[in-house]
């Protein structure tokens, strides 16, 4: 274990990913999806920063300076304006498809395998949960050690409460500059939210239901595996299933592949060592394609509790 050092942490989330998989299709929305995750990436290292890990559709980066970690930070944001835009319902403006939320904190942390962790890590995860939509949330210490410049840019919020710390946490928010969306979390109107509230899987007369906090659901042949499928095709720990950033998730583990049909689709999505999300309907299979009617095939539904709510008639 290396001492402990002064570290810059970021972590970013893409967000519009289930209205872009809605609107283009399976297959050009994950394509989009890979393209903007590259994209920051780049900006990261070109900022001088490192990409510590992936994180569904987000990622963790470090940096050594915060004033860096700040300009990668405006970059991603403005840079997502320009990948994709869709038309709204019923007129010709166009709007971006993906937008970022992120969160900054600066403090001392120890770097363990190529991963970082300290309290600095843990408050910057939990802010991330609590940004909105193109939305920046950074951590007091972070905004003191920025120049003049970049220090008025960012406004003071509250001390919030987070999950885990006994402390309240001092948070402000950076005004846009380029974007101008930018929304408080804790401070205006709640806005409707149509994020999952579980996911059905069935293989074969095994039918089961998972909410948003089950921990990563392993798809695999192995019986310590959380969702057991007795198949020679089936690696040990073939697939994993996670709940981030307000998506189900879906990562490749194995050598042979999983396969995704989402339904009233034809194509399929080949997922090797590589992750897509999950929405609506349709199957996986594991080890084999969906055409192999042998394959180990597991039907999938996201659920929504308040699609089955009754709705009052419109006014």
């Amino acid at each position: 274990m290396s001492s402990p050092v002064e570290r810059t942490i970021l972590f970013v989330d893409l967000r519009g990913s289930t209205a872009l998989y809605l609107s283009l299709g399976n297959t050009q929305a994950a394509s989009v999806v890979t393209q903007s995750m590259t994209l920051l990436q780049q900006i990261v290292a070109h900022s001088g920063g490192r990409v510590v890990k992936k994180l569904g559709d987000g990622l963790m980066a470090v940096f050594d300076d915060p004033e860096r970690c700040v300009f990668a930070t405006e970059e991603m944001h403005t840079s997502l304006d320009r990948i994709v835009a869709l038309p709204e319902a019923d007129t010709p403006r166009r709007t971006t498809a993906l937008k970022l939320k992120a969160a900054l904190a600066l403090g001392e942390m120890v770097e363990v395998e190529d991963d970082w962790f300290g309290d600095a890590v843990n408050v910057a995860a939990r802010l991330l949960d609590l940004a909105s939509d193109s939305e920046t949330l950074a951590t007091e210490s972070l905004v003191n050690r920025l120049d003049s410049d970049q220090r008025e840019r960012f406004r003071s919020l509250d001390k919030l409460h987070l999950r885990g710390r006994k402390e309240p946490v001092q948070v402000y928010r950076m005004e846009a500059r380029r974007f101008g969306d930018t929304v408080s979390t804790q401070f205006q109107e709640a806005r409707h939210s149509d994020l999952p509230d579980g996911l059905r899987l069935t293989w074969m007369d095994d039918t089961r239901v998972f909410a948003v906090d089950t921990p990563p659901i392993v798809l695999g042949r192995s019986p310590q595996a959380m969702y057991c499928i007795d198949d020679s095709r089936v690696s040990r720990s073939h697939a994993r299933i996670e709940y981030h950033g307000g998506h189900f998730q879906l990562t490749d583990l194995s050598y042979n592949g999983t396969f995704v049909r989402f339904a009233h689709e034809e194509q399929v999505l080949t997922l090797k060592r590589s992750t897509c999300t999950l929405h609506g309907t349709g199957t996986i299979s594991l080890g084999a394609g969906p055409t192999d009617q042998t394959a180990a095939s597991v039907q999938f539904e996201v659920l929504s509790f308040s699609d089955t709510v009754p709705r009052g008639d419109d006014d």
